[in-house]
């Protein structure tokens, strides 16, 4: 037999940190990506709110009534207070998130995700104004675009489809232009991006990480 036709060099094993096609999980026939999951399911709590705004108040974070909705810590990141605020989150999630999602899986994408919303949250609890509210995906998105940045800081990014820029370099400048303006929650962008840098330096220490098609 050649050893060109034996399979073990058809379908040789992949290397330790290399990038490697990957397969999507299957369920019921149909592959669902977390991305545009999570891009939809934000759209449709900014419609929600469209028709009814009370559901800022109810599913918004506020440091000063956490201990009597401990579940706004979750619920926060999917509210959003205008098109503008939703649209420029998920077109951020949708560069940055498809290109992690295939590099580490969904699962650890996940992680990731939630992962910055939460911590934060749990820091705008810290350190926000008692009486304010955060909401947004935010913080989640950040921890994406961080993780990102620590696993390819050098990949390089066209900013404003013009301008090739290291990754490293985006992720930080757009942290400290959006992150300390009037009316911005800084603690949760900052718990976010903490968040991404942590997971993102462990995805790399550890490897096996792989590109999915």
């Amino acid at each position: 037999m050649p050893l060109s036709d034996r399979d073990y060099m058809k379908n040789p094993p992949p290397r330790r940190g290399s990038i490697k096609p990957g397969r999507r999980i299957n369920y019921g026939g149909a592959n669902l990506n977390p991305v545009w999951t999570l891009i939809a399911v934000n759209f449709v709590f900014f419609i929600a709110t469209i028709i009814n705004s009370n559901i800022i108040g109810t599913l918004g974070l506020s440091p000063s009534h956490f201990a009597q909705r401990p579940w706004t810590l979750l619920t926060n990141m999917f509210v959003h207070e205008g098109f503008w605020h939703v649209f420029g989150n998920m077109i951020t999630l949708y560069f940055f998130g498809t290109f992690l999602n295939r590099l580490v899986g969904q699962n650890k994408f996940l992680l990731v995700y939630f992962a910055g919303g939460i911590l934060g949250g749990i820091l705008y609890v810290l350190l926000g104004a008692p009486y304010s509210i955060a909401i947004g995906a935010s913080g989640a998105v950040y921890a994406v675009a961080g993780a990102l940045a620590v696993m390819m800081p050098n990949l390089k990014v066209r900013l404003y489809f013009i301008l090739p820029v290291p990754l490293w370099l985006v992720v930080l400048v757009f942290f400290v232009l959006w992150s300390f303006l009037p009316g911005i929650a800084w603690p949760a962008h900052l718990g976010g991006l903490a968040a991404g840098l942590i997971g993102g330096y462990f995805f790399r220490r550890r490897g096996g990480y792989y590109y999915q098609r």
